[in-house]
């Protein structure tokens, strides 16, 4: 809280309201509105919550400006680097790089809890072949609950941390089923003997007929996706998690709400709708056309993976992740004329007039579903997989507001039905 005040006056009623000014270790002041209502008679009108503040928090930092994400303090572009993906979910949930001696047991907390129970697989497999995996992922994961009903009580501290641990464990092992089940082959189990990343690729695609060795280039490429999709302040997602926890909800309830809200094409289905654009786009010799029609205000068609709603400069976690995506492709050998295409889309865009004007660059929506697609993953699987990511994010969050609860989330609205009138009978309605 700062000393600084701003006073409201509302000129109808000569009436005035001094507003505390709450000012974070960084970011724009925020002004404490909660007196409006009781001292002025007003609500506030901001729809999407552009300029509303739901809450405080310590774990994610973005100045959409100056293009700067960090977890923790720490810069997106050195845990890129240096970090792998469970480093990164520690950092998150517990505020500190761990030692090393920490970082073992976290690592192996998570390995031990990899598995699922027998019957979660029979209800996985109880889903329509050909079900999206997220419908079957954010069903699972709610329905976790039942299967650790045991340990549900929120106020010990003890078991929200198994909760939230169990579920970046066996997210994983879900999504993987969900894949399998799509495609029809048995279950795999995760292999405790392999790392985060490692295991996950084992589980989407051995099969019992042959050998399988996960590509180092994969694991690789997959933990920095990972980490780059880990958190991202009060996104959509993040922000449903917090709502539905601020009632009570269980953690897997919450958290599969969070999958609902990811699975929505503006947001965690971005990257897969950046693959359906590229097929409509067809051919390198039509992306003039397209761009063209991406210009044309009267034109329905969008170019997606392009611009943020949070960054108007660039977005620091695209910059990381299309250094990579070209290091992937090289690496692999990967020849796709998908992938060809979205590279000349990439480079039209990034030097075309009207789209650096509008500063509309490539985000990492747009690479990742191109690395997601080099690595063998169909694009039913992109949001899967930027929900097992951004899972790590959630418990975080979640857990931050459980060690510190509020009131019930309880947005207001503005009112533009009809005003009162009478019931007129069945019979008397003209």
């Amino acid at each position: 809280m700062s000393d600084n005040k701003v006073i409201l006056t509302d000129q109808a009623s000569g009436k005035s309201l001094e507003l505390p000014v709450i000012k974070g270790t960084e970011g724009d002041p925020t002004l404490d509105i909660k007196q409006l209502n009781g001292g002025l008679g007003y609500f506030t009108y901001d729809p999407g919550y552009a300029s509303t503040s739901s809450c405080s928090s310590a774990i994610t930092f973005i100045d959409g400006g100056k293009g700067i994400l960090r977890y923790r303090g720490y810069p997106i572009e050195q845990l890129a680097e240096n970090s792998s993906f469970l480093e990164v979910a520690y950092l998150l949930m517990f505020g500190e790089l761990p030692t090393r001696a920490e970082y073992e047991d976290f690592e192996n907390d998570i390995t031990n809890h990899t598995m699922v129970h027998e019957k979660l697989n029979t209800f996985i497999n109880g889903f329509h072949y050909d079900a999206h995996p997220m419908a079957v992922l954010c069903g699972v994961m709610g329905s976790l609950a039942a299967f650790y009903h045991d340990s549900l009580d929120m106020n010990d501290p003890a078991q929200r941390l198994l909760a939230a641990k169990r579920m970046i464990a066996k997210m994983p092992t879900i999504a993987a089923a969900s894949y399998r089940h799509h495609m029809g082959w048995p279950t795999a189990y995760p292999k405790n003997s392999l790392d985060y990343c490692s295991r996950f690729l084992d589980m989407m695609f051995s099969v019992p007929a042959e050998n399988y060795e996960v590509s180092p280039v994969a694991a690789k490429a997959l933990n920095l996706l990972f980490i780059l999709h880990a958190d991202h302040e009060q996104n959509a997602s993040t922000s449903t998690v917090r709502l539905v926890g601020s009632t009570g909800a269980n953690p897997y309830a919450c958290v599969a709400s969070g999958i609902a809200a990811l699975w929505g094409p503006a947001h965690g289905g971005a990257n897969e709708a950046v693959l359906t654009m590229l097929d409509e786009i067809g051919s390198v010799d039509r992306v003039p056309e397209f761009i063209a029609r991406a210009k044309d205000k009267d034109d329905p068609f969008r170019l997606m993976g392009f611009g943020h709603r949070v960054y108007k400069n660039h977005d620091p976690r695209a910059s990381i992740i299309r250094k990579a995506c070209h290091e992937v492709l090289a690496e692999l050998g990967v020849d796709d004329p998908l992938l060809g295409l979205a590279m000349e889309l990439e480079k039209i865009a990034l030097e075309d007039d009207y789209f650096v004007a509008r500063k509309l660059y490539p985000n990492v929506d747009f690479y990742s579903g191109i690395i997601y697609k080099a690595l063998g993953f169909p694009t039913s699987m992109f949001t899967v997989l930027f929900a097992i990511a951004r899972t790590t994010g959630w418990v975080a969050q979640w857990l931050e507001q459980a060690d510190n609860p509020g009131r019930i989330g309880r947005p207001r609205q503005v009112y533009t039905g009809e005003t009162e009138r009478n019931y007129v009978a069945l019979d008397d309605r003209a």
